[in-house]
C-alpha cells in the first residue's frame, strides 16, 4: 500500500520517484522501453525476475531493464515500511540530452549476455547521490529541467564507475541494441572465460536451478562437467599447437589456478599437462 508518493518529470516522463510503502506491498514492472535504478532507502525488498528471488537490503540497489515482463518487487518484513527511490532511463530522453554520442555505458560491448538485471552493492558515492535527491524532494521549488538533466548524467557516470560496470553496460546497452542471444550462443561464447555457473545463469536470465535443467536438456550433461571437459579439450589443442606456458594455457582455457587445471587434466587424461606436451614433442 502506497502511503506517500513524490516524483519529478523530465520532458513529460517520470524521471525520479520516491515511494513510501506500507506492507504488504508488491509492485510489478510493465513491459516498457526503459531501465530503472531502484535504491532501497528504508526497509528491505525482494526483487523477483521470473523464478529468481533477490534480497535487496537497506542502502543497496538494483538496476534492471523493463523490456521483458516478469519483474516485480515486494516487501520482506511485515512490520517495517519500505521507502524506495527510483530513477528511470528513457531511451528518447537519453538521445535528446546526449545529442552527439551516447556514453560508452549505453553502447554494446563484446559481452554475449541477455542479463536484464544486476544487484549493485553499497556504494558511498551513490549514497551521497541519493541524499542529494532527497534534498530536492524536500525543496521541490528548486528543481528545473537543467538540474534534472545534471542529476541524470551524474547517476549514469556513477553507475559506470562502480565495481558492477560491466554488468551495468550489458543492461543499459539493451535499450539501444536489443540483441537477444540463444542459450547455446551464450554458453559457447563464455566457455573459456573465468565465469561460474551462477554467472552463466544470470547471463541467460535464469535461476541456477532452472539453468541446470535447461542445460541438461540441451547438452545431456551437467554445466560443470561439460564446461570442464570443453576447457580440457581446448587445453590439449593449445599444448599441441602452442609454445605458451602451462600457466598461461590454464588461464586462457578458463581455469582460475594452475593446481586446479593440473588436477583436472590428470583426472581426465591420466597424465600432467607438462608430460603430455613432452609426449607430443617426442612424436613430432
Amino acid at each position: 500500500m502506497v502511503i506517500d508518493y513524490k516524483k519529478f518529470d523530465l520532458f513529460g516522463k517520470s524521471f525520479i520517484q520516491k515511494v513510501v510503502l506500507k506492507p504488504p506491498f508488491e509492485f510489478a514492472f510493465p513491459v516498457a522501453e526503459q531501465a530503472c535504478f531502484l535504491y532501497m532507502l528504508e526497509g528491505e525488498m525482494q526483487y523477483q525476475s521470473h523464478d529468481d528471488h533477490i534480497h535487496i537490503p537497506t542502502n543497496h540497489s538494483v538496476l534492471l531493464n523493463c523490456i521483458n515482463s516478469g519483474k516485480q518487487i515486494q516487501d520482506i518484513s511485515a512490520k517495517s515500511k519500505g521507502e524506495i527511490v527510483i530513477v528511470t532511463f528513457h531511451p528518447d530522453i537519453l538521445k535528446k540530452i546526449y545529442e552527439r554520442e551516447l556514453p560508452l555505458v549505453f553502447q554494446p560491448g563484446n559481452k554475449v549476455s541477455n542479463q536484464s538485471w544486476g544487484k549493485i552493492n553499497n556504494d558511498f558515492l551513490i549514497q551521497k547521490y541519493i541524499e542529494g535527491l532527497l534534498f530536492y524532494f524536500e525543496n521541490p521549488s528548486l528543481v528545473n529541467d537543467e538540474i534534472l538533466i545534471l542529476k541524470l548524467k551524474e547517476i549514469i557516470l556513477l553507475l559506470s564507475q562502480t565495481q558492477n560496470a560491466e554488468t551495468i553496460q550489458v543492461i543499459l546497452s539493451q535499450l539501444f541494441s536489443p540483441t537477444t542471444y540463444t542459450f547455446k550462443q551464450i554458453i559457447e561464447a563464455n566457455l573459456f572465460l573465468q565465469v561460474s555457473v551462477e554467472d552463466l545463469a544470470q547471463k541467460v536470465n535464469l535461476s541456477v536451478s532452472s539453468f541446470k535443467r535447461e542445460f541438461k536438456k540441451l547438452y545431456n550433461d551437467s554445466p560443470a562437467n561439460y564446461i570442464k571437459n570443453k576447457r580440457l579439450e581446448r587445453a590439449v589443442e593449445l599444448l599441441r599447437i602452442s609454445d605458451a606456458r602451462i600457466t598461461d594455457i590454464a588461464f586462457e582455457c578458463g581455469f582460475n589456478d594452475l593446481a586446479n587445471f593440473t588436477k583436472s587434466f590428470h583426472d581426465r587424461y591420466n597424465t600432467t599437462p607438462t608430460n603430455h606436451r613432452l609426449e607430443l614433442n617426442k612424436k613430432q
